[in-house]
Order: C-alpha cells, then sequence, then structure tokens
C-alpha cells in the first residue's frame, strides 16, 4: 500500500542558517561533535498573507523554520513508499516530556500512514527493564526502531540484536556511545538529536544577561551518565565558570526527580542565601526548584528548566519559572518517522540531523500560542 506525505508549509520570515548534511552513508562509530544550531529568540513575526489562524505569528514563523533546517539536513519526504512498521521505545511515561513525545509519535503515525508501535520502560532510572522492552521488540517485525536510551550504553545489547535481525535503528535524542556499541560489534544506521551542550550555554548566557551584578548560581543536573543531563550541563559549566562575576557554587545531580531536586534546592538556599539563579536540566526539577524557593518565601531566584513542558509553560506566564529550552516535540517526531521511511526505502545518513532550539522566557512566552 502506498501512501503520502503532505508538508505543512506556514508563513514565510526571518531566514536563518544551517550547516546542510548531505545522505550517504550509515552512522557508525565516533559521532561528529554537535553543531551549532540556531537558537531563535521567539521574536513576535507580523501577521502574513496564508496564515494559521490557530498559531501565533512567531510559532508560525519558528515551524518555517523548523521544516527549512529539516529539509536542508534530511531531504524531501518521499512522495510514495512502501508498507512500513515502526518502533519506538521512549524513556518514561512518569515524565511529561516523554508522555508527549509518545502522543506525537502516534499522531504523526497517524497522520502520515505509518505503522508505530511505543513502548518504555518502568521508570526513568530503570535501565534494565527498557533493555527488556527493545530485546524483545528486536525479534519482532518492525522494520525501523527509534531509541532514545536512559544512558549512554543501557540499550546496547538491543541495538546489537536489531542489527543480528535486520532491523534498523534510530537513536532520537539522548545519545547511545557509538565507540561502546562499536567494540559490541553494533551500529546505528541514524540518528537526530539535539546539540545538548547549546541548550546549557544558551541558558547560562540569558541567566548571566539578567544578572549584571554577578552572583552566586548552581545546576541541578539529571542521571548521571544520561547524555542530555551531560552535555547541559557541561555547557551552562563552561559559560558560568567563563563569567568573572558569577560564582558556580554548586552542581548536584537529582536523577531527574522533583523530589530529590526540591530537597537539593532547600538545601541550597540554606547554604547559598544569596544564591541567585538555578538552572535545572529538565522542567520537572525545575517546578520542583519552584515549589521549593515558594515554600521557604525565596524570591527573586532566577530558575530554567528544558523541554518546555505544559507546566513549565503556566510557571514561566506565571513569572515564578524564568525559561526553558523547547524545540518542537511534535516536528521531531515527525522528523524521526520520515527518516525511518527513507531508510526502509534505501536512503542512508552520513551525519547527525540536529534540530533547531528556542529558549522560552518571561519575555516571549505570550508570543508561543499553539507551540507543541
Amino acid at each position: 500500500m502506498m501512501k503520502k506525505w503532505y508538508s505543512l508549509l506556514l508563513a514565510a520570515a526571518m531566514l536563518f542558517s544551517l550547516a546542510a548534511c548531505g545522505s550517504s552513508a550509515n552512522v557508525e562509530g565516533t559521532p561528529a561533535p554537535e553543531e551549532s544550531t540556531p537558537v531563535v529568540s521567539a521574536t513576535p513575526a507580523p501577521e502574513g498573507e496564508g496564515a494559521d489562524s490557530g498559531l501565533s505569528p512567531t510559532v508560525q514563523q519558528l515551524y518555517q523554520e523548523f521544516d527549512a533546517a529539516m529539509e536542508a539536513q534530511i531531504g524531501t519526504m518521499p512522495e510514495q513508499f512502501g508498507d512500513i512498521k515502526v518502533g519506538a521505545v521512549v524513556i518514561s511515561l512518569t515524565n511529561p516530556f516523554w508522555v508527549n513525545m509518545k502522543n506525537y509519535y502516534e499522531a504523526a503515525g497517524e497522520e502520515m500512514g505509518i505503522d508505530i508501535d511505543v513502548q518504555t520502560g518502568t521508570t526513568e532510572g530503570d535501565t534494565a527493564s527498557q533493555l527488556d522492552v527493545l530485546m524483545t521488540m528486536a525479534d519482532m517485525d518492525y522494520d525501523v526502531i527509534i531509541v532514545s536510551p536512559i544512558d549512554g550504553t543501557n540499550l546496547i545489547p538491543g541495538i546489537v540484536k536489531c542489527n543480528e535481525n535486520g532491523v534498523k535503528v534510530i537513536n532520537l535524542g539522548p545519545g547511545v556511545d557509538v565507540d561502546a556499541l562499536e567494540e559490541a560489534g553494533g551500529h546505528l544506521d541514524a540518528t537526530i538529536t539535539v546539540a545538548f551542550t547549546e541548550q546549557g550555554e544558551t541558558v547560562a548566557n540569558d541567566m548571566i544577561s539578567r544578572l549584571p551584578d554577578g552572583g552566586q548560581v548552581a545546576i541541578l543536573a539529571g542521571l548521571a551518565g544520561a547524555g542530555q543531563s551531560e552535555g547541559r550541563t557541561s555547557g551552562a559549566k563552561s559559560v558560568f565558570e567563563a563569567t568573572d562575576n558569577i560564582d558556580l557554587v554548586a552542581v548536584q545531580n537529582c536523577d531527574w526527580d522533583a523530589t530529590l531536586a526540591y530537597d537539593a534546592t532547600k538545601a541550597l538556599i540554606t547554604e547559598y542565601p544569596d544564591l541567585k539563579g538555578i538552572f535545572c536540566c529538565n522542567d520537572t526539577m525545575a517546578l520542583a526548584a519552584v515549589e521549593a524557593l515558594t515554600a521557604e518565601g525565596k524570591e527573586g531566584v532566577l530558575v530554567y528548566g528544558v523541554d518546555f513542558t505544559d507546566d513549565a509553560r503556566a510557571a514561566i506566564s506565571a513569572g515564578t519559572m524564568t525559561g526553558s529550552m523547547s524545540y518542537s516535540s511534535e516536528r521531531y517526531t515527525k522528523a524521526a518517522l520520515q527518516m525511518a521511511v527513507m531508510l526502509n526505502e534505501g536512503e542512508t545518513f552520513e551525519n547527525n540531523i540536529y534540530l533547531p532550539l528556542t529558549l522560552v522566557t518571561v519575555d516571549n512566552v505570550n508570543d508561543l500560542e499553539g507551540w507543541k
């Protein structure tokens, strides 16, 4: 059965430049370094002819830029393609971000005419259960499986099994340790991800811009060894440590856990009563930090997260959170499914695919109606 893909054409707006990546060989071995990804400030754009009334002008602009970036790196969707069954292994449905990703995968599959099955482990730190899921799926009738590992190595046996069974594998988001994978005799067929280091750098620079007199700041990291946490932390840390009037007083792993982040925040403001800012490596921890600050009656501390979840949007709109790094999860899943189709049709991808980034703050959150 042949399917058709219709890409969304949105209103024209400001252009940006991206390094275009060709597609000629499988991704194997050590990945290329993270490329500089445009961070769009979400400045409102004027209403344009053909604008979608359900989206703000800014969101129309961001979607157009995202689509252009993906076309430059991935190419265009085949107008016709054969039947395909896709599996996806996400991290945990205890995190709103991955709940949204599951929903967007399923919506994209329905829209694109692609059969997709989304599976997950039990909790965000349960590496064994996530591997069990992939090992089972590797023996089923999937053509392509998209994996988002808890850490860099936990899914390697499952990926190797997919390779052996002729199932193509796309790594989405948190990175697989490709050196360890190669040592185990496996490979990835494609990677679509985010420049995690740049996320941390962008947040740190925005925080510093709001602290003209400097001050003490802290980082609440996620799970040790998780690529997204390590990248975000190192990016923010490098910027903070290179700024003369900024004192990075703590970097603490809170394992993506709200309770740990809440307790860590209370301990931080007790030890450092002049603390001016906290960067949390996801929104779950950022919201917990806000809750702890509120419970202690502590005001004036800038709090940033990552993922721009619905609860984070509400907190930023209310002014209790300062900002959150974002990218379109809806477009992310569509791009991954397009890559799955192209792999199944015989295309190959030489380079990692990177998503455009957007920093949402108290200054622009109201311009992002319809962003998802």
